[in-house]
């Protein structure tokens, strides 16, 4: 279920991201290719489809996100925590290893 909601959103915000490059920040946008104030078919200026066109999209992502919260299976979380804790807490320490320090009884040769 929560794949389902994943695939949605990620449609939605592609969905998003071209209707915003579609639009020119200054208002003309796809409207101006058109013929400006002009109504055909009864249909609005394109810049009023691309403005509800986006708030629509961001509604329908927000409502998307909030809703596969729900959809997450908490259980399966908890379960792989808990195990990913078990193996931390009974796991052996690593010890740096350290190369040994060799000795020697001899005293050191001093040349002149």
């Amino acid at each position: 279920m929560y794949a389902i909601f994943s695939i949605l959103i990620i449609l939605v915000c592609i969905l998003l991201i071209l209707m915003i490059l579609v639009q020119n920040p200054k208002g003309g946008g796809l409207s101006s290719s058109f013929g400006g104030s002009n109504q055909m078919f009864g249909v609005q200026k394109t810049t009023d489809f691309l403005d509800k066109g986006t708030w629509t999209l961001a509604i329908v992502l927000v409502s998307l996100i909030l809703l596969s919260n729900f959809a997450i299976d908490r259980n399966t979380i908890i379960e792989e925590d808990s195990n990913l804790r078990n193996q931390i807490e009974n796991a052996a320490p690593v010890m740096p290893s350290t190369p040994p320090v060799e000795q020697s009884n001899q005293p050191e040769e001093v040349s002149e």
